[in-house]
Parts: C-alpha cells; sequence; structure tokens
C-alpha cells in the first residue's frame, strides 16, 4: 500500500491482480474520509497497461503518488514488456522495469499517461539494469524519488534522483544500503530469495520534510517480512 491525503481525504493505493501471475498486476485506489473507513473503490484498476507491443504492456505496478503544484495529481508506476528483446549486448532481456507517468485533475483520475514515457529507463546501461519501488515526495520546490536499485550499483542498494520538474531525473546516487550495513543476521535460509535487501520504500513526510524512511525485509525478526524504520536526516542549513 501507498498511502496519501488529497482533497481532504485518504487515498490508499495498492496492487492486485486476478490470477496469481504479474501480467494482470492493476493499480487501484481505495478514498476515505477516515483512516476507519469506510473505503470506497470502484471496480475498475485505476491505471490500466499500454495496448500490446509498447514498453508498460505487461502490468502498472509500484504506484508513487503527489500533487504537482500546478494543481494536478500525478502517478507514477512501474511496468515493463512482454516480449523479449536484445540489448545493446545482445543479451535476450524481459521484463526491464521502467517508470511512467499519468497526470489527473483528481485523485480518482481519470489519469493520462504522458507522451514522454518511460521517464526512467535504463536498459540503455547494458546488462539488465533497472529499478522498482519507487517513492517520490517534494521538498523545498524539489522532487526526489526513492527507489530500489536493480544492477546500477547492485541489488541491495536503495537509490535516490533528483529532478526539477518531476519528468527530467538525475543519475541514481546511493540513499542507503542492505540489511547487513545496519545488522547482523544468520546466513539466509535456502527458501528466502530476497534476504538482506530493504524494500518498498515509503517516506513520511512532516512539514514539508522528510523525517522517516519506512521499508521491509526478508529477515530479521520474522524472517518472511520484517519491518523497519530509519530516522532520516534534515538537510543542512539553506545557502
Amino acid at each position: 500500500p501507498h498511502i496519501q491525503v488529497a482533497l481532504g481525504r485518504y487515498c490508499l493505493f495498492y496492487v492486485g491482480n486476478s490470477n496469481g501471475q504479474t501480467n494482470t498486476k492493476r493499480i487501484a485506489l481505495a478514498v476515505s474520509d477516515s483512516l476507519d473507513g469506510p473505503w470506497q473503490r470502484p471496480d475498475e484498476p485505476l491505471l490500466e497497461t499500454g495496448r500490446d507491443g509498447l514498453w508498460d504492456d505487461h502490468c502498472t505496478t509500484n504506484p508513487a503518488f503527489l500533487k504537482y503544484p500546478s494543481g494536478e495529481f500525478w502517478l507514477y508506476y512501474k511496468s515493463w514488456n512482454t516480449k523479449e528483446y536484445k540489448d545493446q549486448n545482445d543479451n535476450e532481456i524481459r521484463g526491464n522495469r521502467k517508470y511512467g507517468l499519468a497526470v489527473a485533475e483528481l485523485p480518482e483520475g481519470p489519469y493520462v499517461k504522458y507522451s514522454g514515457n518511460p521517464i526512467i529507463d535504463y536498459s540503455n546501461l547494458g546488462n539488465n539494469r533497472q529499478l522498482e519501488d519507487a517513492n517520490v515526495f517534494m521538498e523545498d520546490d524539489k522532487f526526489y524519488m526513492l527507489a530500489r536499485d536493480m544492477g546500477v550499483f547492485g541489488h541491495e542498494e536503495g537509490i535516490i534522483l533528483e529532478s526539477e520538474d518531476g519528468i527530467r531525473w538525475s543519475d541514481p546516487k546511493i540513499a542507503y544500503f542492505g540489511v547487513s550495513r545496519y545488522l547482523e543476521q544468520p546466513p539466509a535460509p535456502p527458501h528466502l530469495k530476497k534476504y538482506g535487501r530493504f524494500e518498498r520504500p515509503q517516506v513520511l513526510m512532516q512539514n514539508g520534510s522528510p523525517t522517516h524512511l519506512f521499508v521491509t525485509s526478508q529477515g530479521g525478526k520474522y524472517q518472511t517480512s520484517s519491518p523497519f524504520v530509519f530516522e532520516i536526516e534534515p538537510l543542512g542549513p539553506k545557502k
């Protein structure tokens, strides 16, 4: 889940599927005047895939939502292509994760996809480099994106990107490291394939600044899924 307040209501973005496979995975939205509910949601997904052959023809997932300074509502989403293709090193690639943007006048939509999608595409770096689990926020009129790295630096790091307009993004930098940088734990059990990395970063904003980072990992106290909360150091004095 990814939850934000917009127009005085709680907007709970989530992902579901109808067959247990990724090809029916879609972003959906539930809204409520109170965290206690009742929650209202439509019968249809919030954002559908692109037509066959486009970069986002497989699914829509990993929503990140914000209110743009102009008053529009921006929904960032992850997707990938169904058909295999070959990269510049002649490696066959399927499912290279990229990020797109959709815009609406209301949180419930309808959303119109940005014509310049995908706005983030690392496939040209080779070796199937990609990213996922983006979370987008604003601080001091600048956009920031936290995401899970998938090959630019490694597969356990969290990365951060910056933007002046929310569309053109900087090269990534490391924002945080894998679990082993922060605590010791036993070797990974054979059945846990995502052990030791943090996923799905979510940021708590207070008074216009990020104060806490929420992530989860295979491992830790609960092994199958353990939450972690980090305090975020504030930016230095403005110059």
